[in-house]
């Protein structure tokens, strides 16, 4: 006779069967739903509506102002003094100021000889001149190429001085600090910062300086980025569409009103005295270079943007990358608001207005407000009211007010507005993670002061391009590869299967064919997730 199977005794009071059990899950869903459920809903939908209204208003004023500036406002160069410097034939090139430039490196194998090269070429007097390259490297053999890099331009005449530090202490902050401590650096006056992907044209001390030397109350004078590697990919044009918006508008709106702006941390040049007075260098956040802006905007300071003097740079074409630097600028931000906010409150230098323009505008409604409404509204409060159909969402909050607020976006880059979809579903994506970085740096936990160097790839692959393009056999350098399961991103895939979910449940129930959005949304999620949104080429 066959054994029989053990069997567990389950207490009748559990043994419920799984249609029973169904309908307990939807007895406490329908007690619970009414008096709290839905009363926690409808006032996220109100918190989002009321921070899409800031939103709104802010881009508003941002575009009604650009447009009275493009059309009534002077040029930088007739608004303040500017007079070219010139050699005079019996003081020589004593009327040109003695200029530092400054080059942060760490690692930098692929872009170390751009910025060198760059820098080195700059038509300015070369016994005016002074470039330091500020090398963190931990890597021997890269170090080894840097040094040998300068030791080569100083061959030529060109007055460079490569440093290095023992250790990475405040890192970029840090390595700025401690060149500015150099001996040979307290004879000049203005210093300039290029990063390692930075590639300034020769003309941009001639263009630059002369406003720094001519009106005394200006301590930065900032130009604008232009990518060189742009049309990579369509995380690339990605990037290109939201940066020029700040650089197009907010830096110039900053700039023509005199309000206040920040500066980018690299392609500026800064007055010395300026940085000094404001207390130097800090490192207590990863945006060391907007501490330095509040501060030195707190004590009377003017910052001037030169919206047509550009310097090329590169931007991040690996997903990982772009991720890495989208924390650090959405944490540091909101960490430097943390810590700041009451000394801007309390600061009695700048006028009240300013005041509220730094906390409101720049602070509040542009480095908080605008990553927060994007994901909580449009990635969990109105998937989650497809759920609970009792809360609704006006249309004008949930489609007029974001289709004013992208179109308004997108001014900054009309070359690209055929892609102006990808791009809002793409930002609904890294919203999420700006908002995890913006949370961090509020809380001032966890990863708030991590700092990860941006990884860049100079001219590999345009090398690449090219090589196709001729279609020659020549043989060239290939992008880093990645193992699939180092480009899985598990909180693109879970909130990819959340939306999914939404989506079918309001195509079968729902009223509003919200599952057209949600279903697009959800493939973007599921793309990032896989860790493949950098290597689709988008369509010119």
């Amino acid at each position: 006779m066959a054994e029989e199977s053990p069997k567990f005794i389950i207490p009748e009071v559990f043994q419920v069967s799984r249609g029973e059990f169904g309908d307990q899950l939807g007895l406490i869903w329908e007690l619970v739903k009414a008096p709290l459920i839905v009363p926690l809903l409808q006032l996220g939908v109100y918190i989002c509506l009321t921070m899409s209204l800031m939103l709104f208003m802010e881009r508003l004023y941002m575009g009604v102002v650009i447009i009275l500036v493009k059309l009534f406002f002077k040029k930088p160069d007739k608004r303040y003094k500017w007079e070219s410097l010139q050699e005079d034939e019996e003081s020589g090139n004593s009327d040109f100021p003695v200029v530092l430039i400054q080059i942060p490196m760490f690692n930098e194998r692929e872009v170390y000889k751009v910025s060198i090269g760059a820098v080195s070429n700059l038509s300015w007097p070369a016994d005016r001149l002074v470039i330091q390259v500020l090398d963190d490297s931990t890597d021997p053999e890269i170090k080894q190429m840097v040094e040998q890099e300068c030791q080569r331009w100083a061959s030529k005449g060109v007055n460079i001085r490569y440093q290095i530090r023992e250790n990475r202490g405040g890192y970029k902050a840090g390595a700025l600090r401690d060149g500015l401590k150099k001996g040979y650096v307290k004879h000049c006056q203005y210093v300039a910062m290029f990063d390692a992907d930075f590639q300034p044209d020769p003309d941009f001390l001639k263009r630059s300086i002369p406003f720094l030397v001519h009106n005394p109350e200006i301590a930065l004078v900032q130009a604008r980025w232009r990518f060189v590697n742009a049309d990579e990919c369509l995380l690339t044009r990605m990037q290109e569409m939201s940066l020029d918006y700040h650089f197009t508008v907010e830096q110039e709106v900053g700039s023509s009103t005199h309000a206040f702006f920040g500066f980018n941390g690299t392609a500026g040049i800064w007055r010395i005295a300026a940085i000094n007075e404001a207390g130097g260098w800090k490192d207590r956040t990863t945006v060391e270079d907007m501490d330095l802006a509040v501060r030195c905007s707190l004590r009377g300071w003017k910052f001037l943007y030169l919206g047509d003097l550009h310097v090329k740079s590169e931007l991040p074409s690996t997903f990982k990358a772009f991720r890495y630097q989208q924390h650090r600028w959405s944490c540091g931000p909101a960490n430097l608001f943390r810590k700041m906010v009451m000394e801007i409150v309390r600061n009695k230098k700048v006028r009240f207005w300013k005041k509220v323009y730094v906390i409101y505008s720049f602070f509040f409604v542009r480095k908080i407000i605008a990553h927060m409404v994007t994901f909580w509204f449009y990635c969990v409060v109105l998937p989650l009211t497809i759920l609970v159909p009792e809360v609704q969402v006006p249309i004008w909050g949930a489609v007029y007010i974001p289709s004013i607020i992208t179109i308004l976006n997108s001014v900054g880059t009309p070359r690209s507005i055929h892609l102006l979809f990808y791009w809002i579903l793409f930002e609904n994506v890294m919203s999420l993670h700006r908002t995890k970085a913006t949370l961090i740096g509020l809380l001032g936990a966890g990863r708030a002061n991590e700092w990860v160097v941006t990884e860049k790839l100079g001219n590999t692959l345009q090398k690449n391009a090219d090589a196709a393009k001729n279609k020659t056999s020549v043989k060239t350098a290939r992008r880093p590869r990645f193992k699939f399961t180092d480009r899985i991103n598990k909180l693109e895939l879970g909130f990819a299967a959340f939306l999914f979910l939404c989506g079918c449940y309001d195509f079968v129930h729902g009223k509003n064919n919200y599952f057209v959005y949600l279903f697009l949304q959800t493939v973007t999620f599921f793309i990032t997730g896989i860790g493949y949104v950098g290597t689709i080429i988008p369509s010119s």
